[in-house]
């Protein structure tokens, strides 16, 4: 079933353009991408995205076939989007990262991760193929280089870009029941993700859904969910009510299978409360169409801008204050000794927990995780204030040290402090290097090192 009967032809042309764009610009110019939304978190000189490649018109979904469960996508589309086009015919992707511009072809090359991870992986393993603009200019197929697939996760575009990518679709229910089960330890907890990662159930009950929230070292909440035919009653969370304070509040709970999928995006988890848009007067004055992740971090993106909270900060007495925002993965039975650290010298709450394990054994050499270890996502996303004498990256540093002991590591969206010899180590340096020589050998695209660390 094509979405929109001109969307091949429209494709192809948004595909000349961009690649005319590239054969336009000087050799020495950086090849950036000009995109509406970012969900990146490394705040630099934008004049660059400015003068980048426009990617109006590879923001379509081409096509869903809902026999073979397989979707041809435009890169640039939105999750958003895509979710609008294949919920009419009971499916969805495997994995729906949970801010809704996110894109796909952004979860592929800089990784996305949500509640079905536990089961189906990261959004790159179920892309059956996809289509490449390299550094080179040319458009090549990953069904002819495997080894292109292999290495678009966690790439960032150093590598290419994805222009259009076929993935696996799954079948849905249209409701979610929820289960909010509290642990009262990093221990317990741990080893109930274990189980639900490993059996698929919990007390007796299917688990389609799982991730969690903790709120204190002893309060943690595993929210599981059961798609299912009928519900009760209908939550609404996009209006005055509150997805995660929910959490806490209720043993079960109902939404639909779209209000379920972006139940975290109306408060962008939980850090519109630091714009005032949890005071219930400010909520209802802050209209809902602005009442989204894209908007937050806008406000964020001009705030660092500005320089406003450093001049808080000082006021009040502190050296400044360090932007904590990451997502970090670590073996399951590392997660009590990483949250013990976290809770103790960073101090931030909520934080998010996430199970993964990879679908099959297929190597991602950029992201590499072993394939039979079950990993907990650990997101976290606030400010930390900075004691006189504190390097500008103190706490991220120090949570890097940490993960590195613990054999973990992180998405690279954010702050990064590794050396080039750590980096190398955990992101797959020397295959990195061949990719790249055989993909941009003459650098036109930035390389992976200095775009996610270095700047």
């Amino acid at each position: 079933m094509t979405v929109g009967a001109d969307a091949g032809i429209a494709h192809r042309e948004a595909v000349d353009a961009v690649r005319r764009g590239l054969a336009e610009l000087p050799p020495d110019a950086p090849v950036r991408l000009r995109k509406k939304t970012s969900n990146l978190f490394r705040f630099r000189d934008g004049g660059g995205a400015r003068r980048g490649l426009a990617v109006d018109g590879l923001d379509r979904v081409l096509s869903v076939d809902p026999v073979a469960r397989t979707a041809d996508v435009a890169g640039m589309t939105t999750y958003s989007d895509l979710v609008a086009a294949t919920l009419p015919h009971g499916l969805m992707p495997l994995v729906v990262p949970q801010l809704k511009t996110i894109t796909l072809g952004g979860a592929v090359v800089g990784l996305g991760i949500e509640s079905t991870s536990f089961r189906d992986g990261l959004p790159h393993e179920s892309v059956i193929e996809a289509d490449v603009l390299t550094g080179t200019g040319e458009i090549l197929s990953t069904v002819d280089h495997p080894d292109l697939l292999a290495g678009l996760p966690n790439s960032y575009g150093t590598l290419g870009y994805a222009l259009r990518l076929r993935i696996e679709l799954a079948p849905v229910r249209p409701f979610v029941r929820l289960r909010h089960v509290r642990f009262g330890t990093a221990e317990a907890t741990a080893t109930a993700l274990a189980e639900i990662t490993a059996t698929g159930r919990w007390a007796g009950e299917r688990v389609d859904f799982c991730d969690g929230t903790v709120f204190s070292p002893h309060e943690h909440y595993l929210s599981l969910g059961e798609m299912v035919d009928s519900a009760p009653y209908l939550s609404d969370y996009t209006g005055q009510g509150i997805y995660y304070r929910s959490i806490q509040a209720r043993d079960t709970d109902y939404l639909t299978i779209h209000d379920y999928l972006w139940r975290w995006d109306t408060d962008w988890f939980w850090c519109s409360r630091a714009l005032g848009v949890q005071n219930p007067t400010v909520r209802r004055l802050w209209p809902s169409r602005y009442r989204r992740s894209d908007v937050y971090r806008r406000l964020v993106a001009l705030d660092r801008r500005l320089g406003l909270s450093q001049a808080i900060a000082r006021r009040n007495g502190a050296a400044g204050v360090e932007p904590i925002i990451q997502d970090v993965e670590v073996p399951v039975d590392r997660l009590p000794g990483f949250l013990e650290f976290f809770h103790r010298e960073i101090g931030i709450s909520p934080v998010w927990l996430c199970p993964l394990k990879q679908r099959d054994g297929r190597a991602w050499p950029l992201y590499p995780l072993a394939p039979d270890t079950t990993y907990v996502n650990v997101g976290f996303w606030s400010d930390a204030e900075l004691a006189p004498g504190m390097a500008p990256d103190h706490h991220n540093r120090r949570i890097e040290q940490v993960l590195m002991a613990l054999d973990g590591h992180k998405s690279l969206y954010s702050t990064a402090s590794y050396t080039r010899d750590e980096f190398d180590a955990l992101y797959g340096g020397a295959t990195y290097r061949e990719l790249k020589a055989r993909y941009d050998p003459d650098g036109r695209l930035p390389d992976l090192y200095t775009k996610t660390v270095t700047g």
